[in-house]
């Protein structure tokens, strides 16, 4: 297969380099030759319907990618045919074509269409569509809304603005990876619902890095954070078949597809961008203080009928009673400064244009000590048309940088919570670390073990593309994307107690992850138009390589604190691991569009798979999928008989998507190498069947405007169900494996209502209001899993039940005879264990959603976003996992326990004893701690201020805004621990910035 596919690379390079020479002479050719028609210059102004300018019109000559756009005072100037056509566009306006006929100016005046369902483009990957076109569920974020939030990664610019798709922040730690789930849970692993992220044209490897931060270790770093979000046009998901079939086996878990700003031509700008602020954790719990905490832990040994000693009750008889300490404030409570600089220029002419651009960002931290993030970018956009425009050429390159310092904090935020607030003070008088000799471990100690995160990241597109005319154009897009990604983390001598200082050892860990890929992707497109009928067709050939290398070590030995880090100065360097992963990939794609009368649409999608995560055996695999649309609205007995009904579309689809989101290798026979020298043992199993999992897609929808499109109401019902699960099949001991890597006959479904409602309120010169909600009840069921009980998901699962659910006991309430917490013993054979673990609660979200506003009084714009989310989570109690009474600080809810029969309250009674400890560890794993952890969260706020054009000409510039965006402000819900989203975590930051935006 490897040959094959060696072999079959370089014929289709040789091919394409052939074709590629060709077009390049034929490009030539024709620049060179004379031009058919006898061009001229047409000038003119582009006006609203109260007669003022509209800078940022594009005009086009129909048919052709040539263009230009309106100066600030609505002024525009292109050569075109005397016999051509003229297209006026503009985002919130009817588009326009008039013919030149000849002349040398004109002036035209656009109406405002509120809802210009047909003008915005939407990037559906392959293909440009629009929102009344489309036949496949596309959700669209602009830069408008990215760039009013002060963020870090993309997907935290997703939060509450799409339906259907769920973006998790793990915790306020900048540089953390955010999950992002589409439709739901797809696969048993929970490694397999990452969808594919594509960025102008070239796919990456979004997983995140790893990492072994305490902050971090569990979600990774987000390879995301590298990229510019000032650079971010827009960011469209592909969510139904219709959309993502054509992505084939990368498309199972839907599409993120990031596409970067150009520029379209037109006088060369400077637009610059500045804002600072500062950041603090966004919530707190509500603590015992000193003398409430004393008192719940005297009355602890007091029911247990104990004696305190120094070492069970270093806090009632070694610390100081009177000590009060916010251990939130001292770990958490600090300011974080953030400074944000972004400038682009671009300019151009007819054929050439350009946008240079690069940005600095830099983030102080909340905890104690000088930790820093900072990140540098640097992007080019160039666009060339030839002056036929039969040749075009598109070039996107963005680089990135950051510096992410944090440190080895094991439990530090969970010690913010329990420290007992007569904890010893932090430092000694001569500013070393008071270890209260020997009675505690100092929090502050994490400072000293400091870790550097270093990622810098390259992508890259080249797109040539040569129009051979009557509608037929061939594409190539070359694509290449480089990450690399160090950690460091040092030991350093005040990480640890003085008193071990004589016999501990300096060490250090190191990571080293590079992921490099490349991707070349020849298409022909056809567009035609028939009367009434119009066709456009896509084929088109993918050859994609991945290479990720993944290098930890330690060093042990160092001298000195300055020598940590410095592996040459260590007495022993162990390497833990060495991976080198190749993953290669290559498919075969079609689409078939078709329009009849612009009110019918079908849409054909196809693709042929092959990868090589996969035995001999499954290696090809085939997807496809069939939307089609109907706008009802064009029909005349709609017109006559609903005249309020200004649009009207019913569309479904129907498609199989795939995924291969599984290890490389993992269906080949493996070894490892023995510690000790020239040894091998086997690791897995061969299975030449192993195959993709299939993701079979059903959706209907119904798209309506109302009153000249000032309601718009979009709702979408799917149902998605994932089969042949790839996952470890058990074998029996006796053949020395645990598993085998195969298809488990299991199914996921995956359904739910989809609402997107968009009003404009109130529209006049002076006032706008708009509104945009969005709403998802999405349903998730595991449908079957054959022989469930024979495998280790019968721990996990439940057939009928969803996939995030947890097997728990059934609680039956604190024992009035003891106090202690109680949970049924369901087989009554006086012991509990999993056998009795027999009820199931549900633990995630069962809706969520959002509703913005966007307000416009004169020149001032206030605009804000609140996120809703109706979810289960495990409690407070069973993170902090402090029996009530025990030592550590706890929620002043333990002031309400049980202290007498009739008593309502789910605290046991305080108590320090082993028996009590056991029935907390019981009721931990009942349905007694699965609590409402539902919020609403004012996710963003932007109020900004736009100078009049007058002011703007008079100090030299084009425009200028301030502005005050804030992010989340404030949360309202009843969960009692830091965060209803991460839990135990470092909780979002709440963040408050100003700034300007100027072009000169």
């Amino acid at each position: 297969m490897k040959n094959n596919y060696s072999r079959l690379k370089w014929v289709a390079l040789i091919i394409l380099g052939g074709m590629l020479m060709f077009l390049s002479m034929v490009a030539t050719a024709a620049t060179t030759s004379p031009l058919p028609l006898q061009q001229q210059e047409v000038s003119g102004i582009v006006q609203d319907q109260n007669g003022l300018p509209i800078p940022g019109v594009t005009i086009t000559i129909k048919n052709t990618n040539r263009g230009t756009v309106t100066n600030l005072d609505g002024e525009y100037n292109i050569t075109a045919p005397a016999n051509g056509v003229l297209v006026f566009s503009f985002i919130g306006y009817t588009t326009v074509e008039i013919e030149i006929d000849g002349r040398t100016e004109i002036d035209i005046q656009l109406q405002e269409d509120i809802a210009a369902l047909g003008e915005v483009k939407i990037n559906a990957g392959y293909y440009n569509t629009t929102d009344r076109k489309r036949t496949g569920s596309i959700s669209r974020v602009t830069s408008e809304d990215i760039e009013q939030q002060p963020i870090v990664s993309p997907l935290e610019a997703l939060q509450g603005r799409m339906a259907g798709v769920e973006v998790e922040q793990p915790n306020g730690v900048r540089g953390a990876a955010s999950s992002i789930r589409i439709r739901g849970r797809n696969s048993l692993r929970l490694e397999g619902d990452q969808p594919l992220f594509i960025i102008d044209g070239v796919p990456i490897n979004a997983n995140s890095i790893n990492s072994i931060s305490p902050f971090t270790q569990n979600s990774g770093m987000d390879p995301l954070s590298t990229l510019n979000l000032s650079n971010i046009e827009s960011i469209e998901v592909l969510k139904d078949a219709d959309a993502t079939a054509i992505y084939g086996s990368r498309g199972a878990n839907g599409v993120v597809l990031i596409s970067t700003k150009r520029n379209k031509g037109g006088d060369t700008q400077v637009e610059a961008k500045l804002y600072t602020g500062f950041s603090k954790v966004s919530n707190r719990m509500d603590l015992m203080n000193t003398a409430e905490y004393l008192e719940v832990r005297r009355t602890a040994f007091e029911n247990d009928g104990a004696t305190p000693n120094e070492y069970n009750a270093r806090d009632l008889l070694r610390w100081d009673q009177n000590q009060e300490t916010d251990w939130q404030e001292e770990l958490l409570g600090g300011t974080s400064p953030i400074t944000d600089l972004n400038i682009a220029v671009s300019g151009g002419n007819e054929q050439t244009s350009f946008r240079l651009g690069g940005s600095y960002r830099k983030e102080g931290s909340v905890f104690p000590g000088t930790f820093e993030y900072n990140k540098v970018t640097a992007n080019l956009s160039l666009n060339h048309r030839s002056k036929d425009n039969k040749f075009a050429l598109d070039l996107t390159a963005n680089y990135g940088v950051d510096n992410n310092q944090l440190f080895f904090g094991s439990d530090f935020v969970r010690m913010a919570v329990t420290l007992p607030p007569n904890a010893p003070e932090l430092y000694n008088e001569d500013g070393t670390l008071n270890w209260a000799e020997n009675s505690w471990t100092n929090p502050l100690n994490g400072l000293f073990k400091p870790q550097d995160i270093e990622t810098n990241s390259l992508l890259s597109n080249l797109s040539l593309k040569y129009n051979f005319g009557k509608g037929l154009e061939f594409k190539t897009n070359f694509g290449y994307s480089n990450l690399k990604s160090g950690e460091v983390t040092k030991n350093l001598i005040n990480a640890f107690n003085p008193v071990t200082w004589g016999y501990i050892s300096l060490f250090s860990y190191h990571t080293d992850t590079r992921r490099n890929s490349w991707i070349i992707e020849p298409q022909m497109t056809y567009n035609k138009q028939f009367g009434a009928f119009n066709i456009n067709a896509i084929t088109g050939l993918t050859f994609q390589e991945n290479q990720n290398n993944l290098l930890t070590m330690d060093g042990t030995g160092y001298g000195d604190d300055s020598l940590v880090g410095n592996l040459s100065a260590a007495d022993e360097v162990r390497v833990t691991s060495d991976q080198e992963i190749n993953y290669r990939y290559a498919a075969i794609f079609g689409r078939l569009g078709l329009d009849w009368k612009n009110k019918y649409y079908l849409n054909i999608t196809g693709r042929k798979d092959g990868s090589s995560r996969f035995g001999p055996n499954k290696r090809i695999a085939n997807f496809g999928a069939v939307g089609a649309a109907w706008i009802f609205s064009e029909e005349a007995f709609i017109k006559r008989n609903l005249p309020f009904l200004s649009f009207g579309k019913l569309r479904g689809s129907y498609g199989t998507t795939g995924s291969d989101q599984i290890p490389d290798y993992g269906f080949m026979d493996t070894y490892e190498a023995t510690d000790g020298p020239g040894g091998l043992y086997p690791t897995k199993l061969y299975n030449p069947n192993f195959s993709w999992e299939i993701n079979k897609k059903l959706e209907a929808a119904l798209q309506l405007g109302l009153l000249d499109d000032r309601i718009n109401l979009e709702i979408n019902w799917y149902r998605n169900r994932s089969s042949n699960q790839l996952t470890g099949y058990p074998l029996p001991a006796i053949t020395g494996f645990s598993s085998v890597q195969a298809n488990l006959p299991a199914t996921i479904e995956n359904s739910g209502w989809e609402i997107a409602l968009n009003t404009t309120n109130v529209q006049n010169e002076e006032f706008s209001w708009r509104t945009f909600l969005n709403f998802t009840l999405p349903k998730n069921k595991l449908v079957e899993f054959d022989n469930l009980d024979l495998t280790p998901y019968r721990q996990t699962y439940k057939v009928g039940e969803p996939l995030s659910i947890a097997l728990v006991y059934r609680y039956e309430g604190i024992n009035p005879e003891t106090g202690r917490y109680e949970v049924q013993d369901v087989n009554e054979d006086g012991r509990l264990d999993f056998s009795d673990r027999t009820g199931t609660a549900f633990v995630g979200r069962k809706y969520y959603g959002g509703v913005q506003n966007t307000i416009k009084i004169k020149n001032f714009n206030l605009g804000f976003l609140f996120e809703y989310i109706k979810q289960n989570r495990h409690s407070y109690l069973f993170e902090i996992a402090n029996s009530p009474g025990t030592y550590g600080n706890n929620s002043t809810q333990i002031l309400d326990a049980w202290t007498q029969p009739g008593d309502q309250t789910n605290i046991q009674q305080l108590s320090t004893s082993t028996p009590s400890s056991a029935a907390f560890s019981n009721a931990m794993l009942s349905d007694e701690m699965i609590t409402d952890a539902s919020f609403l969260r004012l996710k963003t706020l932007s109020l900004s201020y736009q100078f009049s054009e007058s002011f703007v000409e008079r100090i030299g510039l084009k425009e200028l805004d301030l502005y005050i965006h804030g992010q989340n402000l404030f949360t309202m819900t009843d969960y009692l621990g830091l965060d209803p989203q991460g839990g135990m975590a470092v909780p979002p930051m709440r963040t408050i910035t100003s700034g300007l935006r100027l072009t000169l």
